[in-house]
C-alpha cells in the first residue's frame, strides 16, 4: 500500500509501464470538491510537471475574476494512482494550484494551505509531522428524489434496510423483514446487514488505489456504514479522504446504490461524522504521550485539546461547514457537541482512546463531518491546537460521565462550552476569531470563505420554508 511512484521520472516509467492512455489531473475546491482534466498521455511531457498545466480559474466557485482568470495546476508525481473505474487505463494525479499574478501557491487553493501548515507546523519548533486518522461514515441508499421549487421542497431516500418498507411490495422479490431498525444497525450480521459484499468490495478497490483498510462495518443507522483505513501525515490523510469518498461513492454507483457522506440524512436516526484522531510527533517520539499523564496524555495533548476548544465555534465554519452539520450535533443526542474530553467517553468532543501505548496514544476530535473539506477541516483542528500548545489553553475535563445525560441548564451550570448549533453561529464565531488561522489562511481567503458560505448555505437555508413549518405554523 501507499505510493506508486516516488518521482517524475518513476511517473513516466510507471505509466510506460502500464499502458496508461489518460492523465487525469485532479484539484480541490474549497467545499472540497473534486474537479478533473483529462489529457491523452502523450501530450503530458517533464515540464508540465515543473512548469504546470494552464485552467480556467473563474469557473471555480468563489475563486478568480473573469478577468483574472488564468491558473496552473502543479501536479504531484507520488500522489499518482490508476483510476480503477474507467474503460481505458487512466492514472489520477493530485495537483495544486499555482497563482501566476502573485508568482506563488494559490492562497485559495485547500491543498497548497495544508502543506503550508505544516510550514507552520515546523516554523513552531512543536513537532515536524502531524498525523491525522478521519473516519468517514456514509449511508448506502436504494433512491434519492430531491425537489427544490418556490412552491414545493421535498425529500425522499429510501434503503431496503429502512424500518419504513416493513409493508412493502418489492417487485423483484419478496420481503425479507431482516432490518436493523432504528439505531440498531452497529454490528448485526446478514441478513439483517445487507451491505456485508458491497463494503468488502470498495475496500477492496480502496487498496487497488493504495490506501491500507484495517476493516469494515456496519454503522448505527439503517443503510450507513464505516471502512477504516490507517492514518497519513495531514496532506496524504486529506489525499485520502477524497479517494475514499471517490471509490465509496463509485462502486456503490455501478452496483445500482447511491452514497452520501451528508451528516444527517435521516431524521431520529444516527447521522454521519467524521472522527479525526490527531497526533504530533517530532524527532520520531510522539508529543502527546507521556507515561502517567491522564490516559497517557502529556501537557502538550492538552493544550493542544484546549487551543481547539477556545476556537471550537470557528473551527467548526471548517469541521462542520454545511447547515445540515447542526442537525446532527443536536446536543444530549447522538453526537458530541459539548467541549471537554475523555478517556473511552464517546459522549464527549474530545475522546482518547482506550490502551494506547507510545506510539499510538493520540486524541480523537468526534464533531467534525464530512461536507467539510478536508485539507482546510485538519488545517483548522492543527492551528488551533498549535495556539492552544503556544498559550497553554486548558480544556474543560476530564468527563468520564454520560453527557448525553445532561440537561442544557446541566451543561451551563457546569460551565462546559458547546459547539456552535448553527452554521450561521460557527461563520459569525469565524469572524470574530479569525487570528489563530492568519498564519497560514490570509485574511483575503477567511473572507472569501465565510462569504461564500453565507451566500450558498446559511441564506438559501434560511429563506426556504419547510415542511415541518407548515405542520408546526400553517393553521396558526
Amino acid at each position: 500500500m501507499g505510493k506508486f511512484v516516488n518521482s517524475v521520472d518513476e511517473f513516466f516509467s510507471f505509466c510506460k509501464e502500464n499502458d496508461v492512455q489518460f492523465v487525469d489531473f485532479r484539484f480541490t475546491d474549497m467545499k472540497g470538491t473534486w474537479h478533473h482534466v483529462s489529457y491523452r498521455m502523450s501530450a503530458v511531457n517533464a515540464g508540465h510537471f515543473e512548469n504546470g498545466l494552464p485552467f480556467d480559474g473563474s469557473s471555480i466557485d468563489a475563486w478568480q475574476p473573469i478577468n483574472r482568470s488564468d491558473m496552473l495546476l502543479k501536479p504531484d508525481a507520488p500522489s499518482a494512482f490508476m483510476d480503477p473505474f474507467t474503460a481505458d487505463p487512466t492514472i489520477i494525479v493530485f495537483c495544486d494550484v499555482y497563482d501566476i499574478y502573485k508568482g506563488q501557491a494559490y492562497e485559495k487553493c485547500p491543498r497548497a494551505i495544508a502543506k503550508k501548515a505544516l510550514e507552520h507546523l515546523a516554523n513552531a519548533g512543536v513537532g515536524d509531522v502531524a498525523y491525522f486518522g478521519p473516519e468517514n461514515e456514509f449511508f448506502v441508499f436504494d433512491d434519492v428524489k430531491i425537489r427544490d421549487e418556490v412552491n414545493c421542497s421535498y425529500y425522499e431516500v429510501d434503503t431496503e434496510e429502512g424500518a419504513w418498507n416493513d409493508g412493502k411490495d418489492f417487485k423483484d422479490g419478496f420481503n425479507t423483514g431482516h432490518r436493523p431498525r432504528t439505531k440498531g444497525g452497529y454490528f448485526p450480521v446478514a441478513p439483517i446487514d445487507t451491505m456485508v459484499d458491497l463494503r468488502a468490495e470498495m475496500m477492496l478497490v480502496l487498496e487497488q488505489v493504495g490506501l491500507e483498510v484495517v476493516l469494515g462495518h456496519h454503522e448505527v443507522a439503517q443503510g450507513q456504514g464505516e471502512i477504516g483505513v490507517v492514518f497519513g501525515t495531514l496532506v496524504e490523510a486529506a489525499d485520502n479522504v477524497q479517494k475514499l469518498k471517490y471509490v465509496i461513492k463509485m462502486v456503490a454507483h455501478l452496483n445500482g446504490k447511491t452514497v452520501t457522506f451528508m451528516p444527517k440524512p435521516l431524521y431520529g436516526d444516527n447521522g454521519n461524522g467524521m472522527h479525526v484522531h490527531q497526533s504530533i510527533w517530532k524527532d520520531g517520539k510522539n508529543t502527546f504521550y507521556k507515561e502517567g499523564g491522564y490516559s497517557n496524555l502529556s501537557e502538550t495533548a492538552l493544550h493542544y485539546v484546549g487551543g481547539i476548544f477556545a476556537h471550537a465555534r470557528a473551527v467548526a465554519a471548517f469541521t462542520n461547514p454545511s447547515t445540515n452539520s447542526y442537525k446532527r450535533l443536536i446536543p444530549g443526542f447522538e453526537a458530541p457537541s459539548i467541549l471537554t474530553y475523555s478517556s473511552q467517553n464517546r459522549s464527549a468532543s474530545c475522546r482518547v482512546p482506550y490502551g494506547a501505548g507510545e506510539k499510538a496514544t493520540r486524541i480523537e476530535m468526534r464533531f467534525p463531518d464530512s461536507t467539510s473539506c478536508p485539507y482546510l477541516a485538519f488545517t483548522a483542528m492543527l492551528l488551533a491546537g498549535l495556539d492552544g500548545i503556544k498559550n497553554k489553553m486548558v480544556p474543560v475535563g476530564p468527563m468520564d460521565e454520560d453527557l448525553f445525560e445532561l440537561s442544557l441548564n446541566e451543561i451551563r451550570e457546569k460551565g462546559i462550552p458547546q459547539m456552535p448549533h448553527t452554521l450561521r453561529g460557527a461563520l459569525e464565531a469565524l469572524i470574530r476569531d479569525n487570528a489563530f488561522l492568519q498564519p497560514v489562511m490570509t485574511p483575503e481567503f477567511l473572507d472569501t470563505y465565510q462569504n461564500y458560505k453565507f451566500e450558498t448555505q446559511v441564506w438559501p437555508d434560511e429563506a426556504r420554508p419547510t415542511a415541518f413549518e407548515f405542520k408546526s405554523t400553517y393553521s396558526c
